[in-house]
């Protein structure tokens, strides 16, 4: 996980080239899942977009948050594969 600006955070999810291609191609229905799951247990945090890299992929939030919440995001996006 990396910084990019002070209000906004990335969450890197490492995953394999099938898994990531799958998650892409329905990736604006995943965002969507994913803001409800932050939004069910009550986080003011928003997953903004999604991009694929090399080693996984990329979600940024609207806020910097505890690691803890972002893990809320990764378990979200293992649990799709």
């Amino acid at each position: 996980m990396m910084t990019k600006r002070s209000s906004r955070k990335q969450n890197i999810v490492p995953i394999s080239n099938d898994n990531k291609n799958r998650f892409m191609s329905n990736s604006s229905a995943h965002i969507g899942n994913i803001n409800r799951v932050l939004k069910n247990i009550k986080l003011e945090v928003k997953a903004n977009f999604v991009w694929a890299e090399q080693a996984g992929i990329t979600i940024v939030t609207n806020k910097v948050t505890a690691s803890l919440n972002l893990q809320t995001i990764e378990q979200y996006v293992k649990s799709t594969n």
